[in-house]
């Protein structure tokens, strides 16, 4: 991680399912509070709260053009969570490598 102190853990950032998808629409295009708003059924308000928790996190940058302040993604911080579920990974094979034998094996032994 970088030398500035994050307030918000990444882990928080992402627990909730509309700052995900605010990550997974950022991905895709920058885009204004409005733009972003669009896709929610939530108030504006409450998607600049969840923009402001993803910038805290290090997720987000907003800069003002104009009128509007237009949010792109930082994806630099997430690399920390694909670290850390890459560990896990081995396990998630494992279990899913040892089902596939068990079903082969019970398909042929019918």
């Amino acid at each position: 991680m970088g030398s500035e102190l994050q307030k918000v853990d990444i882990f928080q950032a992402i627990a909730d399912p509309t700052r995900r998808e605010v990550i997974r629409l950022l991905s895709v295009k920058n885009q204004s509070i409005a733009e972003l708003s669009s896709h929610f059924e939530v108030s504006r308000n409450a998607v600049v709260k969840h923009l402001n928790v993803l910038t805290e996190a290090g997720l987000v940058r907003g800069e003002k053009s104009g009128r509007e302040k237009i949010y792109q993604l930082q994806p630099e911080p997430l690399k920390e969570l694909q670290e850390w579920l890459s560990y896990y990974e081995k396990f998630w094979y494992n279990k899913l490598t040892k089902l596939k034998y068990v079903v082969e094996n019970d398909t042929l032994n019918k």
